[in-house]
């Protein structure tokens, strides 16, 4: 606890960072205010008596999770980040499907990046107009949600310009921490909406098992969830390191040269390189049938069958089609983004190889043979992860509890938190300071890590 509070002090005593936190802190402080000014016309109470976010057991109370509650209220960001997240995930696979965006990417340096930043910019715009006309269209079906005295074509054109307004200004609270605050702001904006659904949720399972006499599995919940976020930053932090040498030089010694032998280092290849994105594109897919079935209850009834299998987010069925989608998507971004030639061209440009391994092909071939054989851990690791909430719920735990067991918010909290404090860390360390952890390391703090990032 000492050594703690002597970080905090080292915190404090460093301006720039001192700033940086609290320009960050008063970022999503404005973001959360956000979160509750609720769009003009619509009628609240109409709202909080039909349930407009979901319940914990639907889909759209995953999305009401992630917007931090503002896709319940019917707030200016009812959306959130999430258009933003959406039209960043399409730019970043175009760059690897279209010359022109890979381009932008490798060859154009600043210039490059900043037309990037405008395309995913006049995208989120689009895709806030056609999900803000979906969302539109699901509060006018809760009746009495309208005020009837708004004109319906007012109504929305109002509220489709205030919801694209308050998603750029979301967007901009992001990009704004991310510049002159710390950590990414995107990530953060969303993490702290998944952090403002917790008190709630923990305050409900508390209640729960109390009041069932369950003290005791109480604990063994939060010892369960302790280890389950202590496996999940190993996963997330872990790595193979490949050794490689470089090449032998010689040096100047009086009149003669004299070899030297070359310096030993390592390609840290992450065992999760796919992040959470798989998990992302997985849930994004188990929407489509909650769209489908929206539509084909013309009465309003509820789906039924092997539909209600598919919509229930905690169903065997719908876990075991999420587990395999992660696992397949896992391979997939991986190998989109993982360049084992790209590895054997900069090797060689550093005249350095791996021991036992003939420079050109052969390296490329050995770097995704290895890479091939971490993911498959990975990617089983990363599908528990996803479907955990519903193994939580069978063992009886509240549904809004359940889903920080695993799935997109633990693992978003996890990578983001760890982000930050990395980048704390490296501000401590500069100015020669103790970092926030002392036994072992934080990957951001191992001077291997630029290795891979130079790639």
């Amino acid at each position: 606890m000492k050594n703690f509070i002597t970080t905090l002090q080292n915190i404090w005593k460093i301006k720039e960072l001192r700033e940086r936190i609290g320009w960050t802190l008063l970022m999503l402080f404005v973001f959360r205010v956000g979160s509750f000014v609720v769009l003009p016309g619509v009628v609240p109470a109409a709202l909080d008596k039909a349930g407009a976010g979901g319940d914990a057991n639907s889909l759209l109370g995953l999305v009401n999770m992630f917007t931090g509650g503002a896709f319940s209220n019917a707030s200016i960001m009812a959306l959130g980040i999430m258009p933003y997240i959406t039209a960043s995930i399409i730019v970043q696979l175009l760059g690897f499907a279209m010359p022109y965006f890979q381009r932008l990417q490798q060859k154009e340096g600043e210039s490059g990046r900043k037309k990037l930043t405008q395309i995913t910019r006049l995208l989120t715009v689009a895709i806030t107009l056609v999900q803000g006309g979906g969302y539109l269209t699901y509060i006018n079906s809760i009746p009495g949600a309208i005020d009837p005295s708004v004109p319906a074509s007012v109504f929305w054109l109002s509220s489709t310009i205030i919801l694209s307004a308050g998603t750029v200004f979301a967007m901009w609270l992001g990009e704004k921490i991310t510049d002159n605050g710390i950590g990414n702001g995107a990530s953060l904006l969303i993490t702290i909406g998944i952090i403002a659904s917790l008190p709630q949720a923990l305050a409900a399972e508390i209640a729960l098992q109390i009041n069932a006499g369950g003290l005791f599995k109480l604990i063994l919940e939060f010892a369960l969830l302790f280890v389950i976020m202590m496996a999940t930053v190993l996963i997330v932090q872990g790595v193979r390191r490949v050794p490689i040498q470089f090449a032998k030089h010689m040096v100047q010694r009086g009149a003669s040269q004299m070899p030297q032998a070359g310096a030993r280092d390592h390609i840290p290849i992450k065992v999760n390189a796919a992040g959470v994105m798989p998990i992302i594109f997985a849930q994004a897919l188990m929407f489509l049938p909650a769209t489908i079935a929206q539509f084909a209850s013309s009465n309003g009834s509820a789906p039924t069958g092997f539909m209600k299998l598919l919509v229930d987010p905690f169903s065997w069925v719908s876990a075991l089609i999420v587990f395999l989608l992660v696992v397949g998507f896992t391979y997939v971004y991986t190998a989109l983004i993982v360049n084992p030639t790209q590895y054997a061209e900069y090797l060689k440009r550093q005249n350095a190889f791996i021991p036992g391994i003939k420079p050109g092909k052969p390296t490329a071939d050995f770097i995704d043979t290895v890479t091939t054989r971490i993911t498959l851990p990975g990617s089983i690791f990363l599908g528990l992860i996803a479907i955990l909430p519903t193994f939580a719920k069978m063992f009886g735990i509240n549904p809004s509890f359940a889903r920080f067991f695993g799935g997109t918010s633990l693992l978003i909290g996890v990578a983001v938190i760890l982000d930050t404090l990395q980048q704390i860390e490296s501000h401590l360390l500069m100015r020669r300071y103790d970092g926030l952890v002392k036994s072992g390391k934080l990957q951001g703090r191992s001077r291997m890590q630029s290795i891979g990032s130079s790639m």
